[in-house]
């Protein structure tokens, strides 16, 4: 049986009061005194205090823009060519530290299978080759990226991790997840817009899965789509920066979908409710995380790791869930652990630890 063994995270150096990153979004457009505190009013019941990001620009002077133009309506406003370079050339830096705070616990060139996860930056030779390069991994190893899924895309790795565990008993492989969310800031005034550049945030994070029992157990997977939400949350290219649609009907709509969909999961691997011990929730937004709270009839404090991630790191997009099964397993938790995460779709896509 697969078992994920250790857990590593990494977040870039800049970190963010999230009053200073709205400082910045005001800044950015022409907002009426109305339209100024309404802004304000979504930062403040956001849940979340700090972001990281791999640019300097959200709380510095614009004299001081690393990424941004040094003017006052950020015109010319950053291309997709070019936020895709400042990928390329920050990518592997977060993803080796996240890596580095992993590898104590195996040896790198025992590595036999790599899999890198973003939905933020897209290039070929990609982010996996850089790796290889990097860490001195086999020419020859097992590789596989899972590009544009989403939040819920780590889950998806670990689902080829485990496939890849139970079909060769010898394999060790490395999931890493990177993104770097805050590239992808845009302007306008849409309610998609602003819960956009409000909520999301970079970092990366890794894990080692293997046959060795040591770690979680991965006891089985379960995915749903509830496409009645399909138009509600999306991610497309556009000229200037992916665009991520997150309209304020998601938390309703999973209010609706998700009760059903862990019946389903839970009966589908044959495990009562009363046997889960621990519910990790992908931290998509405080909205998000209450809805799924009232669906399922749980206590505070049932979402208490969550709501900690999404305070202290904002949303990650596929790296969060990660941090938040870190955070749950570092306490020395026991028993079993059910984890869901969301993506467009609107796809649930969960996991069963033990």
């Amino acid at each position: 049986m697969p078992f994920i063994n250790a857990i590593g995270t990494a977040v870039p150096p800049h970190r963010h009061h999230q009053s200073d990153i709205l400082r910045f979004m005001l800044a950015a457009e022409n907002y009426s005194e109305d339209e100024s505190r309404r802004l304000s009013l979504m930062y403040h019941r956001s849940g979340i205090s700090f972001r990281h990001s791999v640019l300097p620009d959200y709380s510095c002077a614009t004299s001081d823009f690393e990424f941004y133009p040094q003017t006052a309506d950020l015109e010319p406003f950053p291309t997709v060519s070019q936020r895709m370079a400042f990928f390329e050339n920050n990518a592997l830096s977060l993803a080796h530290a996240a890596i580095t705070d992993l590898s104590s616990t195996f040896d790198l060139p025992t590595i036999t299978h790599l899999i890198t996860v973003s939905c933020t930056g897209l290039m070929a030779p990609g982010l996996d080759i850089q790796l290889i390069e990097a860490l001195d991994l086999s020419s020859t190893i097992v590789r596989n990226s899972v590009n544009f899924m989403g939040c819920y895309a780590a889950i998806h790795a670990l689902k080829l991790a485990d496939a890849f565990c139970r079909n060769v008993p010898t394999a060790k492989v490395l999931v890493v997840c990177t993104e770097l969310c805050t590239l992808h800031f845009q302007k306008g005034k849409s309610l998609d817009t602003q819960t956009s550049n409000l909520l999301f945030a970079d970092g990366a994070a890794a894990c080692l899965v293997t046959n060795d029992a040591q770690g979680k157990s991965i006891e089985g997977f379960y995915s749903e789509l509830a496409l009645a939400g399909k138009n509600d949350m999306t991610w497309k290219i556009s000229d200037y920066g992916f665009l991520m649609t997150l309209s304020n009907e998601v938390p309703k709509l999973l209010e609706q979908s998700i009760r059903g969909m862990i019946e389903n999961a839970l009966q589908h691997q044959r495990i009562l409710r009363q046997d889960i011990q621990h519910w990790t929730i992908h931290p998509g937004g405080k909205s998000i995380l209450e809805a799924v709270q009232r669906a399922m009839s749980l206590e505070k404090t049932a979402n208490e790791v969550s709501f900690d991630i999404l305070r202290n790191y904002g949303n990650m997009s596929s790296v969060t869930i990660l941090f938040v099964l870190k955070q749950l397993f570092s306490s020395r938790q026991e028993g079993k652990t059910f984890t869901v995460a969301f993506g467009p779709g609107i796809t649930m896509e969960s996991m069963i630890l033990a």
